[in-house]
């Protein structure tokens, strides 16, 4: 598979897309309104503690309080997974015996069996490890680490891991051996694949500076109150270039030259060898046009995705799940409806796994299936699935196809999806896409008006609406703001607020100044 690395940059926003075999596979999005925090290590401060279930919520200083479960405080080398992004799967050292150290903050590695000992107002270190996704804030981890380019640093922890896709036994021992002989007291490391067959100085380089980083964040802790940011780990483009930019990519191509720059210094330090794969893109058209990004990135944001066949996939996400249906549309290319219909699903799997990796689509999916009754070929469906799920870095859970033809999927969240990173919250429709018609708009109003008029109320109110509906309500002679007037009895003075959607409304009071909506809305 041939996997390309694509650098755009407009202003101050970089768009990152990752391609194999030319089509988009990944794609990252960096700018000043879409900071990335995954990473970022808080000393923040323990809100609330809800043994009910099992979490805390910490205060971080952002508008939502971010959720620490007891299973992230003191968990196991493999949840780091979430931080440095390509090394999901971690062998711990198992060649020696060390004595287990105390896990900071409480947690130890039987910590999701008892609940730690948190209070309401402590102060507590912990590392973001999944973005906000609609009304949940961050989550954390209180089991810190700091990654670099070959190693990731785990301080309070003296087991030495190591990624499983480094296959070769001499290259693991030579690599613990290289770690292990200036691996400092008290501190355990993860090897990241990209260190096979890197020299020791190099590794050892990049131990160094993750240590004296470590070293700046226990400095500050000593002299910072809480809620504040102890380390800001790296942008998200500097991020894909060390986490992502391993052997099996074939080039990386940017069209910002002091980008370029940039990215040929750092890996002219950790990762000589790379260096002539990263190219300086000059030409005068722009780069997502020649590699057919652009098309690929507005396809990523509709709802119907077509298919080479004929057929098409809708993708439905929704606050608990996501789900997508699988339609044949004209496609009938041969007799038998059974061999269609496995042709179609085994093209939307296909399809589907890389419209989910690209949106990076998280939590619970539900794929609908055109009806198979061949065991067989729902078998062939299901293998097909997790075949393409293989190139998926985050931890996937995948079941058969079920009798009623559909395969449920977890897949592990980190960050928003594509959705939520190039768009933002419709303030109109509430992200429903419908709103209410006029006519039921005004017998909304209309109630309000009449409870409202059943007490002794003031004869004087003010209603909010937004302009469109300023507009609806004033327009005609015989205006519907004057009908409401004259038959209710009662002196509406109209405002504007942008702010509310087209179906929404907010009365207040004139003598008080308050809004009395609630009061008379049920």
């Amino acid at each position: 598979m041939r996997k390309v690395i694509l650098i755009n940059t407009i202003g101050e926003e970089v768009r990152i897309a990752i391609t194999e075999d030319g089509r988009l596979a990944e794609f990252f999005l960096d700018n000043p309104d879409k900071e990335r925090n995954v990473g970022d290590i808080y000393l923040g401060k323990v809100g609330k503690v809800i043994p009910g279930i099992r979490a805390a919520f910490i205060d971080l200083g952002f508008e939502q309080d971010a959720f620490l479960h007891f299973s992230d405080i003191g968990s196991s080398l493999d949840e780091y997974a979430s931080i440095i992004g390509d090394d999901s799967d971690i062998e711990e050292d198992d060649e020696e015996e060390e004595e287990e150290t105390p896990h900071r903050n409480g947690g130890g590695r039987d910590s999701y069996q008892r609940n730690p000992s948190l209070e309401r107002g402590q102060d507590i270190v912990v590392q973001i490890t999944k973005e906000p996704v609609g009304k949940k804030g961050f989550r954390v981890t209180s089991k810190v680490s700091i990654p670099g380019r070959y190693l990731v640093l785990i301080p309070f922890d003296r087991k030495i891991g190591l990624s499983k896709k480094i296959y070769n036994y001499k290259e693991k021992r030579r690599l613990r051996s290289i770690v292990r002989s200036a691996l400092p007291k008290g501190f355990g490391v993860i090897i990241r694949t990209v260190a096979a067959g890197q020299e020791e100085n190099l590794i050892l380089d990049d131990l160094n500076t993750l240590v004296k980083q470590w070293n700046e964040i226990q400095s500050k802790l000593k002299t910072s109150k809480s809620p504040v940011l102890l380390h800001k780990d790296l942008s998200t483009t500097s991020s894909v270039i060390r986490d992502l930019f391993k052997g099996d990519i074939d080039k990386v191509i940017i069209d910002s030259k002091k980008l370029f720059k940039d990215v040929k210094l750092y890996l002219g330090e950790t990762s000589p060898e790379f260096s002539d794969k990263v190219q300086l893109y000059d030409r005068e058209q722009p780069l997502f046009d020649v590699y057919k990004i652009e098309e690929q990135l507005q396809e990523s944001l509709q709802r119907k995705v077509w298919l080479k066949n004929g057929g098409y996939i809708i993708i439905e996400p929704t606050e608990a799940m996501t789900v997508i249906d699988v339609n044949s549309g004209k496609y009938a290319k041969h007799k038998e409806q059974e061999i269609n219909s496995l042709n179609t699903n085994l093209e939307s799997a296909r399809e589907i796994v890389r419209q989910v990796r690209l949106r990076d689509i998280g939590g619970i999916i539900v794929i609908d299936f055109i009806d198979l009754y061949d065991d067989k070929n729902r078998r062939r469906l299901y293998e097909e699935i997790k075949k393409e799920f293989r190139n998926d870095r985050a931890k996937t859970t995948i079941l058969p196809v079920s009798d009623f033809g559909l395969v449920e999927i977890t897949r592990q969240r980190i960050r928003q999806n594509i959705l939520h990173s190039v768009s933002d919250f419709c303030p109109v429709c509430k992200g429903t896409g419908r709103v209410h018609s006029k006519s039921t708009f005004m017998n909304r109003m209309e109630r309000w008006i009449r409870r409202y008029k059943g007490g002794s109320n003031p004869f004087k109110v003010r209603l909010a609406v937004n302009p469109y509906v300023r507009y609806y309500l004033t327009s005609g002679l015989w205006c519907k703001l004057y009908e409401l007037r004259l038959k209710h009895k009662l002196y509406i003075k109209l405002m504007d607020d942008e702010s509310l959607g087209l179906d929404d409304f907010r009365f207040y009071s004139v003598k008080e100044e308050k809004d009395i909506t609630e009061e008379f809305d049920k």
